[in-house]
């Protein structure tokens, strides 16, 4: 058990396994993604409620059916997963009563004994953060959990979680889990930054390929009929979205990288990033993020995709 938590460069995030990815497919990435230093795993117990038939703890069996078969592997990753979100009527939230009702099926689902982070997925306005946080406070005494963080907090409610824990010396929210990528800036960068620099939050982004539309795989609305994403992308199919497109094409080439590597390498360079999530179904997409990881955009082209992702 690590207590000084280390997050790979990027993330592999794992709403992917049981849904667009079945089991053999899953374990052949998560292997390659640990032989290539990709070795932290973000899932949630909610992964992949969205998907008809799917009860939620889909990915988290997954993972568990990975790590029952090869148990060495659990010492070299770091696990995160989340709670909070509703996969029942009954089953959703944040109280104490049921966060310790789901980290026992999540730890379950996973196979282990304990999670590297533990995740607020979605703040609950019917449960006081004060009995949220003494829910972790064991957990974190039990064993059963390392470190704790949140996602989808407003500002606000992030700052207030911070203050209960300084003030009432429960445990902190130690890493924040915000949307963000070159065509999602404006909220993480006005709302939470400031919060995270001044608390040294460790910050991991989710839709960090924005669905992939930062991969410059869908450049037409029509292309985008099959996609199980249409819905999350048809947004960003607007003049900054294409400009934002177009100047990486033309860093394609001085780089000899896909615009997804490019991307990644961006946030990567962001004030207060630990790392951007990324979900792959290919080993040639987990070959790309192994190159964005060693990706060094020189400062006047990050300050220029920066200037055309400006909202």
């Amino acid at each position: 058990m690590n207590q000084s938590l280390e997050f790979s460069k990027i993330i592999f995030g794992g709403n992917i396994f049981g849904w667009t990815v079945g089991q053999q497919q899953s374990f052949k990435l998560l292997d390659y993604a640990l032989d290539h230093g990709i070795n932290t795993i973000d899932t949630a117990d909610m992964y992949s409620t969205w998907v008809e038939g799917h009860q939620g703890g889909e990915s988290e069996t997954v993972i568990g059916q990975w790590l029952q078969q090869t148990p060495s592997h659990r010492d070299k990753i770091t696990l995160i997963t989340k709670v909070g979100a509703p996969l029942t009527e009954d089953k959703k939230g944040l109280s104490k009563k049921y966060i310790k009702q789901a980290v026992e099926a999540s730890l379950m689902r996973l196979n282990t004994d304990y999670l590297d982070v533990y995740l607020s997925h979605y703040p609950d306005e019917n449960t006081r953060i004060e009995e949220t946080l003494s829910a972790y406070a064991d957990l974190i005494a039990e064993g059963k959990v390392i470190k704790i963080g949140a996602s989808n907090y407003s500002g606000e409610q992030l700052q207030q979680a911070l203050a209960i824990s300084a003030s009432q010396g429960l445990p902190k929210y130690e890493i924040f889990q915000p949307g963000y990528s070159l065509v999602e800036r404006e909220q993480y960068e006005t709302e939470y930054l400031p919060t995270c620099e001044a608390n040294h939050l460790k910050v991991i982004t989710y839709f960090s390929l924005a669905a992939g539309f930062l991969s410059g795989k869908y450049r037409h609305l029509e292309q985008l009929k099959q996609s199980a994403r249409k819905r999350q992308l048809e947004r960003y199919f607007n003049e900054r979205g294409l400009n934002i497109l177009n100047t990486m094409d033309q860093l394609k080439e001085k780089y000899q990288a896909e615009l997804s590597e490019i991307a990644l390498a961006w946030t990567m360079a962001q004030p207060r990033i630990t790392a951007p999530i990324a979900s792959a179904t290919s080993t040639a997409q987990l070959d790309s993020f192994v190159k964005a990881m060693t990706l060094q955009l020189d400062s006047a082209d990050i300050k220029w995709l920066s200037q055309v992702s400006q909202y």
